[in-house]
């Protein structure tokens, strides 16, 4: 399928709010596919920043790394929010803007193991319909015999409980719709689609 390449044009932005994170209003128009103009349409945008996530996988124990922890954004009515995750994190200046620096800091941090190879999986966007945020996705590996205990800093206020999961039972999981994370579900999907590739490259002599 050929993707058509249509015009927008970004008519303002205005801060509305700047905190921890921030909100912006946007005004823009853009061309339809039968060439008219819809818009100009204001819509807030929530000013998320880039972020970058890394799977934690052993290709020696066919184990994944997953860590758990309280968000607040997912409380809601019989909502746990509590969620299954895999290791992410805001890219910012300490990284150099980087994302794979990002991620081997992060699996640092919130897994507590380190992180001997890595390859990019792919990019996507969260909610772009209300948000700036993109995710770089990485495939890690890592020695899952390792993994445990609670982990994160406590100057941001993280306690994040860590454990190792065989991959059959990631793959059960996310069936049984465990995972209420979209980057998780994302990252073990891509997982699952190129595990005998990146097994193959992690079990060589190569390394990061």
């Amino acid at each position: 399928m050929r993707r058509q390449h249509l015009k927008y044009t970004l008519h303002g932005t205005k801060s509305l709010y700047k905190g921890f994170f921030g909100m912006d209003l946007y005004t823009v128009s853009y061309e339809a596919f039968d060439g008219t103009i819809v818009g100009p349409m204001s819509r807030e945008i929530f000013e998320r920043g880039d972020a970058a996530a890394l799977v934690p996988y052993d290709p020696v124990r066919d184990e994944v790394i997953l860590i758990e922890q309280f968000r607040p954004g997912a409380i809601r009515k019989d909502q746990n929010p509590w969620l299954l995750e895999v290791v992410a994190g805001i890219v910012d200046e300490k990284d150099g803007n980087n994302t794979l620096k990002t991620v081997l800091r992060e699996v640092r941090e919130e897994a507590g193991v380190e992180c001997t190879d890595a390859v990019f999986a792919t990019r996507f966007f969260t909610t772009p319909g209300g948000s700036t945020e993109s995710i770089d996705l990485y495939i890690g590996k890592v020695d899952a015999s390792k993994a445990g205990g609670v982990h994160g800093l406590a100057s941001e206020h993280e306690n994040i409980r860590v454990f190792a999961v065989p991959f059959p039972e990631i793959m059960k999981m996310l069936d049984n719709g465990d995972f209420c994370n979209a980057i998780v579900i994302v990252g073990i999907q891509y997982l699952a689609l190129h595990k005998d590739e990146i097994r193959r490259k992690f079990l060589s002599e190569k390394k990061i």
